[in-house]
C-alpha cells in the first residue's frame, strides 16, 4: 500500500500498520526516507507561522525559513536518530526484544502520521495566531504523536506477532 494509506490507516491501527511496513524486510533506505518525509512535513508546516512572525516583527521571512530548514531537515533528524537509540537502550532494559531498526521504524513512522496535525497547527497559528485555538492543536498534536509512538514501540518491542512476520 501507499505512504499516505498506510498513514490514514495508522488513524485506525496503527499497531497492524506499522506491523504491514515491518513485514516488507529490513530497509534502512526507507526508514530515512520516513524521518526526512516526516520532517520535510514538519517544515512546511512551519511557513504559515514564520510568514505572520515575519510580518509582525519585519524580520526577513527567508532567514525565518532558512533557520527553520536547517533544524528540520539537518539537525532533527540526527536527534531523532538519537532518541530512537534512547528508547531502544530503556525498551532492552525492560525486556523489550526490538531490533534497532524496529524501534527506529516504530520512532519516525510515529512521527510520520502525526506529520498531518503538524500541518494543521502549522495552518492555525499562521492564520488565527497565539492563543487558546493555537495551543489545542498542539496539544492535539502531541496527544497524537506520543499515541502513536506507544502503539509502535509497544508492538516492536513487546508483541510476538512482530518476530513471526
Amino acid at each position: 500500500m501507499g505512504v499516505v494509506t498506510d498513514m490514514a490507516r495508522s488513524y485506525r491501527a496503527p499497531r497492524a500498520v506499522l506491523r504491514h511496513r515491518l513485514g516488507q524486510g529490513e530497509n534502512e533506505g526507507g526508514a530515512l526516507v520516513t524521518l526526512m518525509l516526516a520532517c520535510g512535513l514538519i517544515f512546511v508546516a512551519q511557513w504559515p507561522r514564520l510568514s505572520r512572525v515575519a510580518f509582525e516583527t519585519g524580520q526577513e521571512v527567508q532567514m525565518l525559513m532558512g533557520a527553520t530548514l536547517l533544524g528540520w531537515l539537518f539537525i532533527m533528524p540526527l536527534v531523532f536518530y538519537v532518541i530512537a537509540g534512547l528508547i531502544r537502550f530503556v525498551l532492552s532494559l525492560l525486556g523489550g526484544t526490538a531490533t534497532g531498526y524496529e524501534t527506529r521504524m516504530a520512532v519516525f513512522w510515529g512521527l510520520l502520521c502525526a506529520a498531518p496535525l503538524w500541518l494543521l497547527w502549522g495552518l492555525t497559528a499562521g492564520f488565527v495566531g497565539p492563543g487558546a485555538a493555537t495551543s489545542l492543536v498542539g496539544v492535539i498534536a502531541l496527544v497524537a504523536l506520543m499515541y502513536f509512538w506507544g502503539m509502535g514501540l509497544s508492538e516492536v518491542a513487546f508483541s510476538k506477532e512482530t518476530k513471526n512476520v
